[in-house]
């Protein structure tokens, strides 16, 4: 595991790598927006991705570096994300691959950046379609502009309610709530299923 810094637009954001034995697509993951790189969903879900035979970099957004819980706002968000996947796109995973993905506030990042960011795929950890109790406040078009393949991974008692199906886009129920903390082995599995795939036909 390498822990790098890397300049962004407003403020140094950091990540932390993990390297699978061969490198075949780097999947690159945000945490949600209170919470850090070391959520069960996304540590699972980096144990599946170098299994699988894809680098990781966790990725610790600048308001987090810098100490702060509270998120910036979204454009704030994506640049300094899009800053990062520019960075180690050069110096880290040249030539390869990117897949974009996080838990909860991360993977919305992930999806409004996928089309600028050139990312294959997204993976997405317990989307939060709308806040909760206010399903008028859907995020549904930020997921729904992905034309790339989509993973969704949803607990299902989520309060935040879950996207649905579509062409491109696989939903995976798994046991609890918007943490995904009561089955991180169905996160592991269904994540490691759905790259497995994905790498394939990116190869």
């Amino acid at each position: 595991m390498t822990s790098i810094e890397v300049d962004t637009p407003h403020g140094p954001a950091r990540a932390e790598l993990h390297c699978a034995e061969e490198g075949r697509a780097a999947l690159l993951l945000g945490h949600g927006a209170g919470g850090g790189i070391n959520a069960p969903d996304l540590v699972a879900a980096t144990r599946a991705a170098t299994d699988a035979g894809a680098h990781v970099a966790l990725v610790e957004q600048p308001y987090r570096v810098a100490g702060r819980r509270a998120p910036a706002p979204a454009k704030q968000l994506d640049a300094a994300w899009l800053a990062v996947v520019e960075d180690l796109g050069e110096r880290w995973f040249a030539d390869l691959p990117l897949i974009f993905g996080g838990r909860s506030s991360g993977a919305r990042v992930a999806c409004r950046t996928a089309d600028a960011g050139e990312a294959e795929a997204v993976l997405c950890l317990a989307f939060p379609l709308h806040p909760p109790g206010k399903p008028e406040k859907s995020r549904a078009s930020e997921i729904d502009a992905v034309e790339n393949p989509v993973l969704v991974v949803q607990g299902e008692r989520d309060a935040f309610g879950r996207p649905e199906p579509a062409h491109n886009r696989e939903v995976v129920l798994v046991a609890g709530d918007h943490s995904l903390k009561a089955d991180v082995d169905a996160v592991h599995r269904a994540t490691s299923e759905w790259l497995t795939r994905v790498l394939r036909l990116i190869d």
